[in-house]
């Protein structure tokens, strides 16, 4: 199970920083209209996609963690609870709002929601990344 733990805190990481550092400059250099659709389009997609990971990421780690992992592991365990915080109030409500922009009329501060989910997104790729670093060095049972 510890090999299964591994593979989801790296998929995880990998999937958050291809978004962060992939995904979100591409769209940043799209024009506004474009940039709305595709962001919109981007946000129904990996609201279902997401969660598919994370959850058995989480439950898995804890459950391999709980059973015998070292400072490194529980440490880990640490990042990934600032990976789940950070998407559950940081994100996750910015991703909600963004869902329901009409896409030909969207708010008036839609450049500065993108900008502070991008801000928020570097805190939490970077704490999936962590996580899976840590895991990576971990004795895990």
């Amino acid at each position: 199970m510890s090999v299964l733990c591994l593979v989801l805190s790296g998929v995880l990481a990998g999937g958050e920083l291809l978004v962060r550092w992939g995904l979100a400059p591409a769209l940043r250099a799209l024009p506004d209209d474009a940039h709305v659709r595709a962001r919109i389009a981007v946000v129904h997609r990996l609201r279902l996609v997401v969660p598919a990971v994370i959850v058995p990421t989480v439950v898995v780690t804890v459950v391999v963690v709980a059973r015998g992992g070292d400072a490194a592991a529980w440490a880990a365990v640490g990042a990934l609870a600032v990976f789940v915080v950070v998407t559950g109030f940081g994100t996750v409500p910015i991703n909600m709002r963004i869902a329901r922009w009409d896409p030909t009329d969207p708010p008036a501060d839609w450049q500065g929601l993108v900008r502070r989910w991008e801000r928020v997104d570097v805190l939490r790729s970077s704490a999936a990344l962590l996580t899976f670093v840590l895991l990576a060095v971990a004795r895990l049972p």
